[in-house]
């Protein structure tokens, strides 16, 4: 007694998914540099931390101005530190940004008109470079009254009077205001994480690049004689067809749901709505299993279909916004993406995860990958008959 048609589409679709996994290979490319490339791509879209400096000394008169007003919008955290030696180790390890070091008799030398050092020690990333000329900054202004009544002393003033005025001129100078605005509108919204632009775009553009790449398995499967068997036993190409179409899908599928879950786990990434989330994942599968199915009836050699389909894959994922995030686009560049399955992927994605929407905000995309995944689907059908049938003569 024959199979029935379902549990020989089913076997077909165990048969391709095995094969997928038995190849080693893929412990490279499908699981170890879709995390390499995310971490990367994370960690240069991620704010750096609020920088942190360490502080030596007493804390009274200038010094306590100073920090004052370093911290004052609470953009500097402020730490103490025992002495200079744990300072330098401190910020050498990376624990804090920067750190200034008051000397003790710090407010009797400038009272007195003598010169004091205030050594500041700073590593070298750009965040150091600007917590120091923050204190520069609030160093000056701190001491602009004492420097300027010891000059009038050195010209022949009377030190009281010259104190006395340059406290009074202190309060009424006019302090210069900075004012920071944003030209034009935010990259992303405020709070992105660099894993939220990183997590999506790869999940789409390693779900094609496996998808297309797999594609040398339909061709395999030919040149192996496999098809003509299967065409020999009471198996209509319809179950063939299926069950080919089905386990592009699961090995699709298999690809997403792993950088889906590997994000969620190490990375701590919200994908958002869980019900948009799964359409989107199911939808990317579909079309790239579809698009694999094309190349893989397209083409008659294994190693031609799977360098071809490297190349195409990539090529739509930088035109499609899966390498460089659409928000970067240019309204012209934007409007050609359009016409790429990863368009509609990576916006779903977005509006998901950086913007909280729900499904019903993202049918346009759904419906989109939809459409995209139906038409491939339909070219594959027509091309594998046209195989099918030339294998069985």
């Amino acid at each position: 007694m024959s199979a029935s048609p379902v549990t020989k589409v089913a076997a077909i679709a165990a048969m391709n998914l095995r094969r997928f996994v038995r190849d080693r290979t893929n412990l490279l490319f499908v699981f170890v540099m879709p995390i390499a490339i995310i971490v990367l791509i994370g960690l240069q879209y991620t704010e750096e931390p609020t920088p942190r400096l360490g502080v030596v000394g007493e804390q009274g008169g200038v010094a306590e101005e100073v920090l004052a007003a370093v911290g004052r919008d609470g953009d500097v955290e402020l730490e103490e530190v025992g002495d200079a030696d744990e300072l330098a180790r401190q910020v050498e390890s990376g624990d804090l940004t920067g750190g200034v070091v008051f000397p003790d008799d710090l407010d009797e030398r400038l009272a007195q008109g003598h010169r004091a050092g205030v050594r500041f020690v700073v590593g070298s990333s750009n965040s150091a470079q600007q917590l120091r000329a923050a204190v520069d900054g609030a160093l000056a202004e701190a001491t602009s009254a004492a420097t300027a009544a010891h000059t009038a002393v050195e010209r022949g003033a009377d030190p009281a009077a010259a104190q006395d005025a340059a406290d009074r001129l202190a309060g009424q100078a006019p302090a210069v205001g900075v004012r920071v605005v944003t030209a034009g509108d935010r990259l992303f919204p405020e709070g992105t994480e660099g894993y939220e632009v990183a997590g999506p775009s790869q999940l789409v553009l390693f779900t094609f690049v496996t998808g297309l790449t797999g594609s040398y398995a339909l061709i395999q499967s030919r040149q192996l004689g496999l098809s003509r068997r299967m065409l020999s036993t009471p198996t209509p190409p319809a179950a063939i067809i299926t069950g080919e179409a089905l386990g592009r899908w699961c090995i699709c599928m298999v690809q997403a749901l792993y950088v889906l879950v590997a994000t969620m786990l190490l990375f701590g990434l919200d994908w958002g709505d869980p019900l948009g989330a799964a359409a989107l994942v199911v939808l990317v599968a579909a079309v790239s299993a579809a698009a694999a199915m094309v190349f893989g009836t397209v083409f008659s050699n294994p190693d031609q279909a799977s360098g071809v389909g490297v190349i195409v894959a990539l090529g739509l994922a930088a035109l499609g916004g899966a390498m460089l995030p659409l928000e970067l686009f240019s309204d012209g560049l934007r409007t050609v993406a359009r016409f790429t399955p990863h368009y509609w992927a990576v916006e779903g994605f977005g509006q998901l995860v950086r913007h909280d929407r729900g499904v019903a905000d993202i049918l346009p995309q759904l419906g989109m990958l939809a459409a995209w995944a139906g038409v491939l689907l339909t070219l594959a059908t027509w091309r594998m008959r046209v195989v099918l049938t030339r294998a069985a003569r």
